[in-house]
């Protein structure tokens, strides 16, 4: 390989450009809420969340998976992004950020699908099914991105 360092710049400015993607998003989750609401699914939403639309979308008797209100789970990955953001930009965590962050954008896809399933149910509109039929493809190379950062850089050990 004629440029051994190129393998480790390539790794390194990836991995930058994953952080700030990540603290992007883990912001927005602060700033706008309401973007990320309709991708949390019902089934992990307590139903006593706040009345400005921190409640759950539909009556569920039996919710196994209900610890936090929506609002709450919206906080919750906004600073499990913002942790990512910071792990991924530190060489020696880097490994284990990019496993975390990869099996949490994985995740993530339950609540881009069921956020889906409900833009095209009786209650959806036609923006909702555009944005959503956008946001959940968008999740795979997102999981590919972060699964990469998981490999050392090509040169890394000269």
């Amino acid at each position: 390989m004629p440029f051994p360092r190129a393998g480790r710049a390539v790794q390194r400015l990836s991995a930058a450009a994953m952080g700030a993607l990540l603290l992007a998003s883990a912001m927005k989750h602060f700033r706008d809420p309401g973007f990320y609401r309709q991708v949390v699914p019902d089934y992990l939403c307590r139903e006593d969340g706040a009345a400005d639309g921190g409640t759950c979308h539909g009556a569920a008797p039996s919710r196994p998976f209900a610890l936090l209100s929506r609002d709450e789970w919206i906080a919750v990955s906004g600073l499990l992004e913002l942790a990512a953001a910071v792990g991924i930009l530190v060489p020696g965590t880097r490994k284990a950020t990019a496993t975390a962050t990869t099996i949490m954008f994985a995740a993530f896809l339950a609540g881009h699908v069921d956020a889906l399933r409900r833009a095209y149910g009786p209650q959806g509109t036609p923006v909702q099914r555009k944005v959503h039929s956008v946001r959940l493809p968008l999740q795979a190379p997102l999981i590919v991105w972060a699964w990469s950062l998981r490999k050392p850089a090509a040169g890394a050990g000269l």
